[in-house]
C-alpha cells in the first residue's frame, strides 16, 4: 500500500492516474483511500485511506475557483471545472456530508467525439442535421453520457453549419473551437450568476443556437420553451429514465393549471427526446449505451396536447420505421453485436419478458398497438 503524498501534489497524482487508466471518475472520501471507476466499476485504490477533511480540502484548494470557495462555505457544495496537465477537464462536485468535505470528480476526455465514438445510432445526426429551431431534449440518469452527447450534437452543427451557438453550462465541460459556427460559452458562477439571468438575456445575443446544460427549474424550462417558440435551436438535458417520463418530469415543476399552456407548447416546439443509460460492454473496460428516441410526428403532438403520455411507449415501437426505438429494442440489436452481454441486457431491461421474447425472434411490441392507437 503506498503512501500518501502531501494534498496538492496528491490530487494531481490522482488525477494523472485517472488519465492513465482511461477511468470515469474520481472519489475523494474521509476515512478510504480514493476510488475510481473504470469501465462502470468502482474500486479503491491501493493506497492510505485519506486523513481528514482538512486534507480533502487541501486538495481542493488547488483546483477550487475562489468565487466556489465561497459557495462551498455558505451552501455546502460547490460544482467547478478543472483542466489538468494531460489537457482532460474534470467536472468536480466537492460536498459536505457528515460535517466533513468529500469530493466526486468527473473525468470529461479533451477530445470532443462523435456520434460513432459514441456508439449512438445515426437518428441521432440525422435528427440533428434536419433540425434548424425547436427542442431537442437528451434524458437520462446521473453518468449516462448525457453531456458527451449534447457535445457531440454541438461539434456536428459546428462543423457543418454557420450559426452562433450559446452555451450555458454548470460547470463548462468541454471546450469548443469555432469553426463553421462561432461558439460563445458561458459559465454559471463565473460568467453569469445563473441559469435564469443567462437565459433572460440570451436573444438579446443573437444566437441560432443554444445549449443549457440542465433544465433543473420551471424558470430555465419556460426560457427553453420561449427560446424555440422563437425560431432558435434549443438543445438541453433533463435528468430522468425515459421518454414518457419526460414529460411528467417536465410538467411537476408547474402548478395544474399551467400544464395545459407547458402541453401545448411542447407538442408545437418538440423536436426528439432521445433517453440513454450507459451499460457495461462485453470487452473489458467498454461501454455501449442504450436509447429510447421519441420523435415529434402528428401522432405524439396528438398525445401531448390531450395528455395520453401512457402511449408513449406503443408510439415508439408503431413508428420504428421513423427511426423511433425503446429501450428493450435498443437492448436486443446491443446484444445481436455482441456488444453487451445477454446477463447486462436482462440487468437493465424495462421489460425481461419483451426482450427474452425478441431474442427468440418473437416482437410482441406492436400486439394491439395499432388498434388502440
Amino acid at each position: 500500500m503506498s503512501h500518501l503524498h502531501p494534498p496538492r501534489e496528491e490530487i494531481l497524482r490522482l488525477l494523472d492516474f485517472v488519465s492513465v487508466h482511461g477511468s470515469s471518475d474520481l472519489h475523494l472520501k474521509v476515512g478510504i483511500p480514493p476510488f475510481v471507476r473504470t469501465g462502470g466499476h468502482l474500486r479503491p485504490l491501493e493506497t492510505q485511506p485519506l486523513p481528514s477533511s482538512e486534507y480533502i480540502e487541501q486538495m481542493m484548494d488547488e483546483l477550487m475557483p475562489q468565487g466556489r470557495k465561497e459557495e462551498f462555505a455558505q451552501l455546502g457544495g460547490a460544482d467547478f471545472a478543472y483542466l489538468a496537465a494531460s489537457g482532460d477537464r474534470f467536472r468536480i462536485n466537492a460536498f459536505r456530508a457528515d460535517g466533513q468535505m468529500h469530493a466526486a470528480l468527473r473525468r470529461v476526455q479533451h477530445d470532443i467525439p462523435d456520434f460513432e465514438q459514441l456508439h449512438l445510432p445515426d437518428i441521432y445526426r440525422k435528427t440533428i442535421a434536419s433540425s434548424h429551431d425547436g427542442l431537442v431534449l437528451v434524458s437520462g440518469v446521473t453518468g449516462c453520457g448525457k453531456s458527451s452527447t449534447l457535445a457531440a450534437m454541438l461539434e456536428y452543427i459546428n462543423q457543418q453549419r454557420s450559426l452562433h451557438i450559446i452555451t450555458i453550462e454548470d460547470p463548462i465541460e468541454f471546450r469548443f473551437i469555432s469553426k463553421k459556427s462561432i461558439v460563445s460559452q458561458r459559465e454559471i458562477g463565473i460568467d453569469v450568476p445563473s441559469f435564469a439571468h443567462a437565459l433572460r438575456y440570451v436573444v438579446r445575443q443573437d444566437p441560432d443556437c443554444i445549449m443549457i446544460g440542465e433544465l433543473r427549474d420551471k424558470d430555465t424550462i419556460l426560457a427553453a420553451l420561449q427560446a424555440a417558440e422563437t425560431g432558435h435551436l434549443v438543445l438541453a438535458s433533463l435528468h430522468c429514465m425515459d421518454a414518457e417520463q419526460t414529460f411528467s418530469r417536465i410538467l411537476e415543476f408547474f402548478p395544474r393549471e399551467e400544464h395545459a399552456f407547458v402541453r401545448s407548447s411542447l407538442a408545437n416546439t418538440l423536436r426528439a427526446i432521445m433517453c440513454q443509460r450507459l451499460l457495461p460492454g462485453v470487452e473489458a473496460g467498454s461501454r455501449y449505451p442504450a436509447t429510447e428516441i421519441l420523435l415529434n410526428n402528428a401522432l405524439v403532438r396528438e398525445r401531448i396536447l390531450h395528455e395520453k403520455d401512457d402511449d408513449i411507449p406503443a408510439l415508439l415501437n408503431v413508428c420504428r420505421s421513423e427511426g423511433m426505438r425503446d429501450f428493450t429494442h435498443s437492448l436486443f440489436e446491443l446484444i445481436m453485436q455482441d456488444h453487451i452481454s445477454n446477463k447486462v441486457g436482462m440487468e437493465y431491461a424495462s421489460s425481461r419478458e419483451a426482450l427474452s421474447s425478441l431474442l427468440k425472434g418473437i416482437d410482441t411490441s406492436s400486439e394491439g398497438l395499432i388498434q388502440r392507437l
